[in-house]
């Protein structure tokens, strides 16, 4: 049974062969080529967050390659009301080909690939973001060719974007320099695990020297929302802007996940700026994630 729960799941030579079937799957889209590979297929998406770029990538990706997609929120199914989750793993499972899950607990989506009989997929959780890398990877190579060798500045909050970067600069091959306010640090234990790749900053000027790559992700995510003026204080040194910017490569690119704040994170000059490939980043969504579907499912 394949998953995709961490970029870890899969090998390097895997991910990149996924990043280059999404840049086929897109040229083919944008050509109005019909792929109905997924003919007859179901997707369960189960959602316990707001999503915006989740949702449409995926349900307009499985429409795409001719499948189906079921939208289920918290307040839809009984595992909003305290339905055991292995019973509900076991259930939707045995209905549906695949399952992706954009919900809080890293550990809920462990507990459905254990006790489910199809492939799980992680769109978020309180850990990790794979499926926003394969995004990210495959814009990169699209605008810049290959990462590996590179180096690539993460400036924010250590939270799970930032776990799923230095996930990536080991599947990748890339140098990943880490700024953040203090206490502000990722998870120690993926720090540990991936201390060979990356670099720790408390200072965003000098994680962005000479790099080819600078993102960021906004202040406060999704259940923060009580911390915003306490993290808008430690964080105000952690804007990415013109200045930060110019301290990279001259060619450097910028990424953001979306959604982003303005004059917050991003100053509006850079994410709406040439280096800024948040654009085509956020529409890899849809393109990388079909390709994913495919591996998966085919």
């Amino acid at each position: 049974m394949k998953h995709f729960i961490n970029l870890d799941d899969l090998s390097e030579q895997v991910l990149t062969q996924i990043i280059d079937r999404a840049i086929v799957l897109k040229k083919q889209h944008k050509a109005g080529e019909i792929n109905e590979t997924l003919k007859n297929k179901t997707l369960a998406m189960i959602f316990d967050k707001s999503s915006t770029r989740t949702r449409v990538s995926f349900e307009a990706g499985m429409a795409q390659l001719g499948g189906h997609a079921l939208f289920l929120s918290d307040r839809d199914i009984q595992l909003g009301r305290g339905e055991p989750i292995k019973d509900s793993a076991i259930v939707i499972s045995s209905m549906v080909d695949a399952i992706m899950m954009r919900i809080s607990s890293h550990e809920a989506i462990n507990t459905f690939a254990l006790h489910g009989c199809v492939p799980i997929i992680n769109a978020l959780s309180d850990e990790s973001h794979p499926c926003q890398l394969l995004a990210d990877m495959m814009t990169y190579k699209e605008h810049k060719g290959s990462i590996k060798g590179r180096a690539v500045a993460w400036i924010g909050d250590g939270n799970n974007m930032c776990h799923t970067y230095m996930q990536a600069a080991k599947a990748f091959g890339f140098t990943l320099n880490i700024a953040t306010p203090k206490g502000y640090e990722p998870n120690q234990k993926f720090v540990d695990r991936y201390k060979a790749h990356i670099k720790l900053f408390n200072d965003a000027k000098q994680a962005c020297e000479n790099v080819d790559l600078v993102v960021t992700d906004v202040w406060a995510s999704m259940g923060q929302e009580a911390e915003q003026i306490k993290r808008e204080l430690a964080f105000k040194d952690f804007q990415v802007d013109e200045t930060l910017m110019s301290g990279a490569k001259t060619d450097a690119a910028f990424m953001h996940c979306l959604p982003a704040h303005r004059g917050e994170e991003v100053a509006a000059e850079v994410i709406d700026g040439k280096q800024s490939l948040v654009w085509d980043e956020a529409e890899n969504r849809l393109h990388a994630q079909k390709s994913l579907l495919l591996h998966l499912l085919s």
